[in-house]
């Protein structure tokens, strides 16, 4: 017997969570080939110990394929509908997806048909809550308008601040999110990644997000590990996306197990299939069998996943009973 496949069986047999999912990241490669036959052979990031040169690197690839697919919203919904599939083929129950406001921007899509493109593809037994996804420079003046009128989508969950970590955070951006959160709109921003505690500590001080993607490096500085505790705010983390990008950081030493055992709120998400090659299960399975985690502690950390999701708590219950109940 593969020694993975009792653990592999062991995680497919639980319901799991994706918090931390970008939409353009999961597009599915053989939509991919149907655009670029040259993607027979998928991308070399997929290697395990494929490492990104920087964060440009990663993005520009990423970006090359993503939006060779993503012309339209009606390719948005071709997309969605292999991907929640599979999503639900994993017996994932809950997932938060993220579209880049710069398919409006720079591929002039129509960011409500985007978003209802999405939505309309979610099947029957999955949960899914959509955010638009926005650059640190985003509020362009073209933007600016149609930023404004996403607080006011309805099927619109919240919004997340995506890009290069490095770029400053521009004054529009602490406004935006407070105004999101005025409007019922949940808030989230990526920070820790590929820059320290200190941007952590400025996105917690200035934006003051209910969430924060990745957020590996506040380890850096215990009195931001203190700060995300007392504010009981999750962290989304990624590991094989961090594994592949992130300077110094391999699973073998991935800050997460210090996150978890500090007290931290962890879930765990894949981040860009489509740039990584990995499945939820792979995360498991990484976290288990590089980074020591016991089958109790990943059953724990899918039901952060479940705490932390935006449905109401007799929602939640039937499958946090099921996790209760394999620990």
């Amino acid at each position: 017997m593969n020694p993975n496949s009792s653990l592999a069986a062991f995680i497919q047999s639980l319901p799991k969570t994706e918090t931390h999912l970008h939409f353009e990241g999961t597009l599915p490669l053989e939509l991919l080939r149907q655009v670029r036959p040259e993607f027979a052979t998928p991308p070399a990031s997929w290697a395990h110990n494929f490492k990104f040169r920087d964060f440009a690197h990663f993005e520009t690839e990423l970006l090359d394929m993503a939006f060779s697919w993503f012309t339209s919203a009606e390719r948005y919904h071709t997309a969605a509908k292999v991907v929640f599939a599979r999503l639900a083929a994993q017996n994932i129950k809950y997932v938060e997806t993220s579209f880049a406001s710069g398919c409006i921007e720079f591929l002039g899509l129509n960011g409500r048909e985007v978003l209802e493109a999405i939505r309309s593809a979610v099947p029957a037994g999955l949960e899914v809550r959509i955010f638009l996804g926005i650059h640190h420079n985003g509020c362009t003046p073209k933007m600016k308008p149609v930023l404004a009128d996403a607080l006011t989508w309805p099927d619109l969950a919240g919004i997340d601040l995506h890009g290069t970590e490095s770029f400053p955070l521009e004054p529009w951006t602490a406004d935006y999110w407070e105004a999101a959160r005025r409007a019922g709109k949940y808030t989230k921003a990526h920070a820790g990644e590929l820059m320290g505690a200190d941007f952590v500590k400025r996105v917690l001080t200035e934006l003051k997000p209910q969430r924060i993607e990745h957020g590996i490096r506040s380890l850096e500085d215990p009195a931001v590990v203190a700060e995300i505790k007392r504010r009981g705010i999750a962290l989304d983390v990624c590991p094989i996306s961090n594994h592949k990008l992130v300077p110094g950081i391999s699973l073998e030493n991935h800050p997460i197990r210090q996150l978890f055992d500090a007290g931290v709120k962890v879930t765990v998400s894949t981040d860009d299939p489509l740039s990584f090659g990995n499945t939820l299960a792979h995360e498991y399975v990484a976290l288990v069998e590089r980074r020591g985690f016991t089958r109790k502690e990943i059953v724990q950390l899918m039901r952060n996943g479940f705490e932390v999701a935006l449905m109401p708590d007799m929602q939640k219950k039937p499958w946090l009973d099921q996790l209760d109940a394999a620990r």
